[in-house]
């Protein structure tokens, strides 16, 4: 093990929940970060992961991250609206002000809406119910397959399947990858109902995806760089770009998913190659606390 590996908490908004998007659905993701090595063949990464503590308390890692050692936190906001208590989101907004990377991710309406009081990171997710999308003529409803989820849901694809993704000029180093035609990643996982971003002040947006549904373009992330305010970060559209069901669908899902699945991931070994390249990207970029 290298004394520098890089820490990592993978950490849910939602207690253990068998049949949710609990910490066991991203196992993949967990794999994928530690088993990324040097060219020594020494461990880069150290990362724990883990679903919150009990809902009504402050969680005992989170409200408490400044305190931690670690590097970098991967938020995976699964929660209906009440996965932070405010002595969370202040434990983790003194972490990234202390230097802390950060990565979050929501999904789509107002799934994942706790993290809209996160220090500067916040800002950049909109929900249905809080901090909705600037442009009233974006809420709408784009993906019509569910109709018990409204606006934002915009729909890259299906489950299984993956979305061609536009980087944002200048490209940003998450999306870089020497061994493509192109130089940048093409592919990420595709998702019916995906949930809107953009970018604050101190901010950009780096790439786009579009709707198949209305054509219309939305942000799949927002990165913001590392400055005398905090850490870098970056805030993402969905939780499904990470998820173990949208990379093999022979994972499995929670049983209140209904969508038809697609297949388009196992057709195509390049979705899957550049969905683990953008996650290694993301995780050297994000670095080390100072």
């Amino acid at each position: 093990m290298r004394e520098d590996a890089t820490r990592i908490l993978l950490q849910t908004t939602i207690p253990p929940t068998d049949d949710d998007w609990s910490i066991a659905r991203f196992g993949l993701l967990h794999q994928l970060l530690a088993g990324a090595v040097d060219a020594e063949g020494r461990p880069l990464y150290t990362v724990e992961a883990r679903d919150r503590g009990p809902l009504g308390a402050p969680d005992p890692v989170l409200s408490r991250l400044d305190e931690s050692d670690f590097d970098q936190l991967w938020l995976l906001a699964v929660d209906v609206g009440d996965g932070l208590t405010e002595q969370d989101c202040e434990g983790v907004s003194r972490f990234r002000q202390a230097g802390g990377g950060m990565l979050v991710t929501r999904d789509h309406m107002d799934l994942g809406s706790s993290v809209c009081t996160l220090g500067g990171v916040g800002a950049a997710h909109h929900f249905h119910s809080r901090n909705p999308e600037a442009d009233p003529g974006r809420h709408v409803r784009d993906d019509e397959e569910t109709q018990a989820i409204s606006w934002p849901n915009y729909r890259s694809g299906a489950n299984g399947d993956y979305q061609l993704i536009r980087p944002i000029e200048p490209v940003h180093p998450v999306l870089i990858d020497p061994a493509s035609p192109t130089g940048v990643l093409r592919y990420l996982p595709a998702h019916p109902h995906e949930g809107a971003v953009a970018a604050p002040g101190g901010a950009r947006a780096i790439m786009t995806g579009r709707s198949q549904a209305t054509g219309r373009d939305f942000n799949l992330a927002v990165a913001f760089e590392r400055d005398g305010h905090g850490g870098p970060a970056i805030a993402e559209s969905t939780f499904h770009h990470f998820a173990d069901y949208n990379w093999d669908l022979a994972r499995g899902c929670p049983t209140f998913v209904s969508e038809v699945p697609g297949h388009g991931m196992a057709r195509e070994p390049g979705a899957l190659a550049d969905t683990r390249r953008y996650v290694l990207n993301i995780a050297a970029w994000l670095g080390r606390r100072p």
